[in-house]
Formats: structure tokens, C-alpha cells, sequence
């Protein structure tokens, strides 16, 4: 028999008692490991009393950070940089720290994090353990300091500052070499967090790549943990550590079931591979939370998610990309912040060190967005909606979770002002914060029943409903460049016809290493389109490449060489490359110079051709 909560908005403060565990109860920070004879039943019950530390609980009060990526990649006009870049090309005309802070502050960010260290290794601070810093650029005729900078900034403003520092790094020499490079790596932690005053998140990502010996370099995870705790013992070590995780995608979409208290250890952990192998889980699972996933696990861990996604295509500033719309970010906020995350909006700085105008403005348009609709509650202090009766079409339902995470169903109910009742939503969990939408519907009384709780009872905070509106769906201005029609175009390379059919949902794959397209007419090819495979395999994804043009399908020009997709398997939306100039040309070809994971298959969706 299932057991119900009634948390009604009209008489919410009458139901307190009922809601919430009226004896003592023992809680569980941050981690707890199952005793071996626990039936199911306690191991929910315990599950139900795991609560965040109090660093996580700041962080998780945060609600929305900003990231700045910015570098030599900014310069170059890459993703992934390859650590051979010369430190001369960073030389920003008119960086100003203190434009990104006030401007993120008036967006409604409280804290941003800045990658001190990208995986070319070129370092915005003058560290003293490498010369690819800089300390050898031309900027500020090697004087400058953008950690400096951005300090002096944030401590102007109020805002507080994470630090991302890539453990994978493509220019040191020592790389590959565990210790020697781990030495390396402390040494440049060591002055982040000793020379900037107050951390509060670092972020290191999971990226490896091969070192020069050919070995994969292992990272002393439990060094690095103990050399934040010593210098910065308020900061969260995130995405590679224990405090916070990684959603699991680039979209801006968290789950529509988020469990902070989740089965899934961090890799960072010595007990990650027996834990997350034994239950079949990665960091991208659809499910690391439920029932079924608690009863075989040995242990729980508060973990929560944070939602990274960039304010463009991109991570770095690249004057072709243009800006998401509002429509756009609003979804995101829903579906992240709204979702039990932390939403991470990235805002990459331009090459004159400032960011863009238009990526300013919208984020103004965002804060106004949630300010005009998440600022008029329709419940009254007395529980019922305002005047008696109102349209909603959102409500904002949260969990205390500093008494952890319980709710698993629930539905919300409103009373129309004829006395019927209507299911206006249905959710699973609720966690920090979620928010639901639905058609518009006039009530006067507005309730969440909860249908399935972990524990002896649920601790939600008083129940909100709005009426908001979305952004308009707004066609954005053009970067100059055009999609080529493909229609009458043919596939050269035997079977590619999915891959210009214009249906993103079906694919090309290929043992081959190269698809020839002809397009059937002579085109001023200005670049290319890629988008892989979109049905959540990676298999065939191309991550290097050789792009190729010809006006006779025999003698071909390449146009760029080497290429890479960075960062495809977490962001596989299309891939854009445009060429340094036009090329005239009736046929193209796309090499897999490099698989994701060094498969011998090519897998592509759609590809398509640019004109300006």
C-alpha cells in the first residue's frame, strides 16, 4: 500500500507535523556505507538521512555560477589547444576583469570560475614551473596577471572565485611521467590556492590523454585532495572529486530524476571502479538513485549535480558563433536549476579581453526573465492562491535537504474556484529545487501530495506557483555564413546517404576511413558542417580530421589539416569549421583521421557545407 503526504499550499503550516519526523533522528554526512546485513527497507531509511557537508550545502544555495573560459585558444580560434601554441598570440587589446565580474554580478551570478589552465597547458597566471604562461606573452609585456586581475575584482564586487585547472596538459614535458608530473601538477595548485586569497570551487575535469612515453598519466587523486583540504578547507572539489558531479552532458539538461544522495562514487575515490562496476553506472546514467540501485549498492554518497553549459556553441569565443537565444537559456535554467542542479553558465571572454556585447545583454535579458517571473508567488502566506483564485502554469516545489533528500513521486493538485479538484503535474524527485510546468489553469488552491517518500517523513519547504511567460522563439542574426542546399546532392562513398538526407536522427557508418560527397554544381565552399551520431552511442564519432575539396572528385585540395572536433563526446551537437578562404568545388571529403576512442568504424549523421 503506497503512502501519501498532502503538503497543501492553503494550509501548509497545519501539515508540518504530520510531514516531518517528529523524533530524533541520526544523519549521515555526506557518505555512508551500508552495513553487510541491511535489508532493503534500512538501507532506504538510512538512505533517506544522508545530508550534504556544509561546503556542499553553500554551494548547492548558489543556485547558478559562471565560467570563463579564456586563453590561447580564444587567440587561436580552437577548442582544444595542443600545448605547441606560441604564448605570443595571447595578447588581449583590453582585458578588464572588472567588466566580467560586474557584469555577471548584474546577472545574478555569485561566483565565477575561470580556467586558470586549459589543456594546452598555457597558464593566466605567471606560475613559476613553466614558461607557457603569461609570463611569455606579449601582454602587458609579460607583467600580466589574470588570476590577479580577476581576484581584485571579485573581491570588489562580492563575488566568489573557483579555479579550473586541467590536469591533462598537452605542453608539459613531464607529462606521462606520473610522479614528476604530479609534482608539477602540486606545485601549480599549490599557488592558485595559496597566492588568491579565498577558493571556494576548483574543477578539474576527466580528461587523460596519452603522455609522450606513451603511457597514460595517473593522477594522485588523494595529493590533490589533500593539498586543497590543507590550503583552501572551505573550497568543493568538483566534477573530478567528492563534493560535486558532473551532470552528465553539455546540453544544460539536467535529469528528470536527480538524486544528490547517489550511488555513484566519485572516480576520484579508490573504491570508484568495484562500486560504479558492480552496479553497471557511469556519470552518465539515466538512473544513480533509485530503490532498486540502493538495495544492491554498498554504499551512498551525497554527490550533487552541476549542469555546465556554454553561453554559445562553443566554450571559447569564436567570432562566428553567435550567442544562444533567450528562449534558449530560460529553458536551460529550467531544466537545470529547476532539476536539483547547480546550473554553470559558461560566458567566454573575446580576444580584446571583454565580454561581447551581445552575450551581455543577454544575460540581462535572462536575470529580468527570472526576476519577472519568479518574483510574483500566487500563494499567499495563509495558503491560498492570491485573491482567491489566479492562472498558474508553474509551480516551485523544495526539499529542506539539509534533512536529505526523500521525496521519490509526487503530483500537484489545484482546486478550481468551482471546488473540483485538477492533477495540474507529476514529478519524481524534488531535492534542492524543482520546478514544474504546465498548461494554464485557474485555481484557488494549489497542493503537492506526496506519493512515495524515503524515511519516516518528507521536509518540503512551502509550496510557490507563478504564472510565467516563455521567451518568444527568436530567429537569431546570421553569422554571415549559409547552409548549401543539399538537394540533388549524391553520396560518392557507397551507403552515405544518411549522412545528407537532412534527418538527424539516422546515420552513416562506415569501416571506411573518408565520405565523398558530390553536390552536383561548382560551390564557394566557405566550410563544413559535422554533426555525429545522435542516439547517445559514440561509437564512430570522428574526433580528427582531414577536410578535402575537388572540382573533379580526382584531384583534391585539402583545406584543413589536422582538425579536431574537441570535445564531441560531451558536446555532440554539429560541429562547425569555417576555412581560412573560399574554395571553388563540386565534391568534399570528410577523413576520419581519429576516432574517439581509436575504433576502426566512421559514423556520421548529417554533413553539410557552408558559403559566405
Amino acid at each position: 500500500m503506497k503512502k501519501y503526504l498532502y503538503i497543501g499550499a492553503i494550509c501548509f503550516s497545519g501539515f508540518m507535523a504530520a510531514m516531518c519526523s517528529t523524533h530524533k533522528e541520526e544523519y549521515y554526512t555526506k557518505s555512508l556505507e551500508f552495513p553487510a546485513e541491511a535489508t532493503e527497507e534500512e538501507k532506504i531509511d538510512m538512505a533517506s538521512r544522508l545530508v550534504p557537508d556544509a561546503r556542499q550545502l553553500q554551494w548547492q544555495d548558489l543556485e547558478m555560477t559562471a565560467f570563463l573560459h579564456f586563453g590561447v585558444n580564444t587567440f587561436t580560434d580552437r577548442e582544444w589547444g595542443d600545448g605547441k601554441e606560441d604564448p605570443k598570440v595571447f595578447n588581449p587589446a583590453n582585458l578588464d576583469c572588472r567588466q566580467w565580474v560586474k557584469t555577471l554580478k548584474d546577472a545574478g551570478f555569485k561566483m565565477v570560475i575561470l580556467t586558470a589552465k586549459h589543456h594546452d597547458g598555457f597558464c593566466l597566471w605567471p606560475t613559476e614551473v613553466t614558461d607557457h604562461s603569461v609570463k611569455s606573452s606579449d601582454w602587458l609585456d609579460g607583467k600580466g596577471d589574470v588570476m590577479r586581475d580577476l581576484r581584485a575584482a571579485c573581491d570588489e564586487y562580492g563575488m566568489k572565485l573557483g579555479v579550473y585547472l586541467s590536469p591533462w596538459d598537452r605542453n608539459a614535458e613531464v607529462y606521462g611521467d606520473s610522479p614528476k608530473y604530479n609534482d608539477f601538477f602540486v606545485a601549480q595548485l599549490t599557488e592558485l590556492l595559496t597566492n588568491y586569497g579565498k577558493i571556494d570551487e576548483v574543477w578539474f575535469d576527466g580528461a587523460c590523454g596519452e603522455g609522450p612515453n606513451g603511457k597514460k598519466q595517473e593522477y594522485d587523486w588523494a595529493r590533490f585532495r589533500e593539498t586543497i583540504a590543507r590550503l583552501q578547507p572551505d573550497a568543493v572539489m568538483a566534477i573530478s572529486g567528492e563534493d560535486v558531479r558532473w551532470v552528465g552532458n553539455e546540453g544544460g539538461v539536467g535529469r528528470e530524476t536527480e538524486w544528490s544522495a547517489t550511488v555513484y562514487a566519485p572516480t576520484t575515490l579508490p573504491e570508484c571502479e568495484e562500486q560504479n562496476g558492480s552496479l553497471e553506472i557511469t556519470g552518465t546514467s539515466k538512473d544513480l538513485g533509485s530503490r532498486e540501485l540502493v538495495a544492491k549498492s554498498k554504499r551512498l554518497y551525497w554527490y550533487p549535480s552541476e549542469v555546465d553549459v556554454s553561453v554559445r556553441p562553443g566554450w571559447f569565443y569564436h567570432d562566428s558563433e553567435n550567442v544562444k537565444s533567450l528562449r534558449d537559456l530560460a529553458n536551460i535554467y529550467l531544466t537545470s536549476v529547476g532539476r536539483n542542479s547547480v546550473l554553470l553558465l559558461n560566458i567566454p571572454p573575446d580576444r580584446n579581453g571583454r565580454i561581447a556585447p551581445g552575450d551581455s545583454i543577454r544575460l540581462m535579458e535572462l536575470r529580468r526573465w527570472i526576476d519577472t517571473n519568479f518574483t510574483d508567488n500566487l500563494v499567499n502566506d495563509k495558503g491560498a492562491a492570491l485573491n482567491g483564485s489566479a492562472t498558474v502554469n508553474c509551480v516551485v516545489i523544495e526539499e529542506d535537504i539539509s534533512r536529505g533528500q526523500r521525496v521519490e513521486e509526487f503530483t500537484v493538485i489545484g482546486k478550481t474556484p468551482s471546488g473540483d479538484e485538477v492533477e495540474l503535474a507529476k514529478g519524481t524527485t524534488v531535492g534542492k529545487k524543482r520546478i514544474l510546468t504546465f498548461d494554464p489553469t485557474e485555481v484557488s488552491e494549489v497542493s503537492v501530495r506526496v506519493d512515495k517518500y524515503r524515511g519516516k517523513g518528507v521536509n518540503l519547504l512551502p509550496v510557490k506557483a507563478y504564472s510565467i511567460v516563455m521567451p518568444d522563439a527568436i530567429t537569431e542574426t546570421g553569422n554571415g555564413f549559409t547552409k548549401v542546399d543539399n538537394t540533388g546532392w549524391r553520396a560518392v562513398t557507397k551507403g552515405a546517404e544518411p549522412a545528407i538526407d537532412g534527418d538527424d536522427a539516422t546515420f552513416f557508418t562506415t569501416s571506411d576511413k573518408e565520405i565523398v560527397v558530390d553536390m552536383g554544381q561548382p560551390v564557394e565552399v566557405a566550410g563544413f558542417t559535422y554533426l555525429p551520431r545522435q542516439d547517445g552511442d559514440t561509437e564512430g564519432m570522428i574526433f580528427k580530421y582531414e577536410f578535402a575539396v575537388s572540382a573533379d572528385g580526382k584531384n583534391w585540395t585539402p583545406c584543413q589539416l589536422p582538425g579536431e572536433f574537441s570535445n564531441i563526446v560531451n558536446n555532440p551537437i554539429s560541429q562547425c569549421v569555417y576555412l581560412p578562404r573560399n574554395q571553388r568545388a563540386r565534391y568534399i571529403r570528410l577523413t576520419n583521421l581519429g576516432e574517439v576512442e581509436g575504433r576502426d568504424v566512421t559514423t556520421a549523421a548529417e554533413i553539410g557545407v557552408l558559403t559566405k
